[in-house]
């Protein structure tokens, strides 16, 4: 979710911001701002969760808070690079580049990693990258940020040719690059695109089946909020991102904004909340009816929060000392609360995390020592954690 949502207001629930919403807030000349949302407990386990969020509520019991997250610096570049790459400072593959490394592929004619609808700035293709990675590695790009994902597709994955002819063109090209391995083996970029290219030619088969939602019934659409002006979108790309899990796909990451609610936040909040709500439950509930939830990892959140006090009269600031991701299915706990900010939900102050120690957990539940999951670059081993991260054990089922 790029630009920071509000945990304040959605899922970190804070009875004494209520009740001294108006009074003088944590900066100076601002206010306590109470939640936008209205906060009830559901399910068996009793998770706060706001009216923002009415489908969504329904899994609370399959949902983990992490209710202590925070990371280095409150600006959306570095914030979002950071939790992608788990660096600002340097070029660093990415979470999803990572994790394809780690796991190989489970169908050779799709790409092992897909980001839907990434934002160009924020990092840009570095929140997708490979860096020193093979580029096989790569996330393979589906639409563009700020348009609608319906119509979107892999470029240029119609032949251009017949396929003979295309074959023996790419058989060609592909000597000339196993030639270029031979005389310097240790280039991994050329073996990395010696691989891209025999996928690329092996997805023009595969890969438009993949994305042809209306394969799907129309049961299923509805139930993803596809055909509703508010959901479409955002549920045309859960359902896209569950079609790719389940033909193979080891990681997708989905892009949604703008969370950047500086202003106009009791109307711009809400309706950011009512884009994505009913998608996301969807989603859960469509993974949990065919047996996939319990294999598949969800991940929801942004790069920071946003403070408890006011910004003018009708927003919130980033706040990137304490704010709340989520997770479900993949061996967590479902229905448990992770960590604590303090009564105002400025600062995290119990059980900590950071982005080393989010990694460090997502890379074990999916069956990885974020310690031991390295590749050799520049004469030392690189690892997503660099010399960082804990796993949080306390969250895994």
């Amino acid at each position: 979710m790029r630009g920071g949502p509000s945990h304040v207001d959605t899922f970190d629930f804070k009875p004494r911001l209520l009740a001294d919403s108006g009074k003088p807030g944590a900066r100076p000349g601002s206010v306590w701002m109470a939640p936008k949302g209205e906060f009830a407990q559901h399910g068996r386990s009793g998770l706060w969760v706001s009216d923002l969020f009415p489908q969504l509520a329904r899994h609370a019991d399959s949902l983990c808070l992490l209710r202590s997250m925070k990371t280095e610096v409150p600006a959306h570049p570095q914030a979002f690079l950071r939790l992608h790459t788990g660096t600002t400072q340097f070029v660093r593959p990415s979470l999803g580049a990572w994790v394809f490394y780690g796991m190989g592929t489970a169908n050779e004619n799709l790409p092992g990693f897909v980001t839907i609808t990434p934002p160009a700035g924020f990092g840009g293709a570095q929140n997708y990258g490979s860096a020193f990675l093979p580029a096989f590695f790569q996330g393979t790009r589906v639409g563009s940020d700020n348009r609608p994902v319906a119509g979107a597709e892999v470029k240029h994955l119609r032949p251009p040719m017949p396929g003979t002819a295309q074959r023996l063109e790419l058989d060609f090209l592909q000597s000339l690059n196993r030639e270029a391995l031979r005389r310097d083996p240790q280039d991994a970029q050329v073996e990395g695109v010696i691989q891209s290219y025999e996928l690329a030619f092996r997805m023009q088969s595969r890969m438009p089946s993949v994305m042809d939602l209306g394969q799907e019934s129309a049961a299923t659409q509805k139930l993803y909020g596809i055909g509703d002006r508010a959901t479409e979108d955002f549920g045309r790309k859960c359902l896209l991102a569950r079609r790719m899990v389940e033909a193979g796909v080891r990681f997708v990451e989905i892009c949604h904004g703008n969370w950047d609610h500086h202003f106009n936040l009791t109307t711009s909040l809400r309706n950011s909340c009512a884009g994505v709500d009913r998608p996301m439950a969807g989603l859960l509930a469509d993974l949990a009816a065919r047996g996939m939830l319990e294999d598949t990892l969800v991940m929801w959140g942004g790069e920071f929060g946003r403070t408890p006090y006011a910004q003018g009269s009708d927003g919130r600031d980033h706040n990137h000392r304490g704010f709340t991701l989520w997770l479900a299915g993949g061996g967590v706990k479902g229905g448990h609360s992770h960590g604590a900010t303090d009564e105002f939900g400025q600062e995290a102050v119990q059980d900590k995390v950071s982005i080393h120690d989010l990694h460090a957990t997502l890379l074990h539940l999916l069956g990885f020592d974020h310690e031991r999951l390295t590749y050799r670059h520049a004469g030392r081993d690189f690892r997503l954690t660099d010399v960082h991260g804990q796993v949080l054990r306390s969250i895994v089922a």
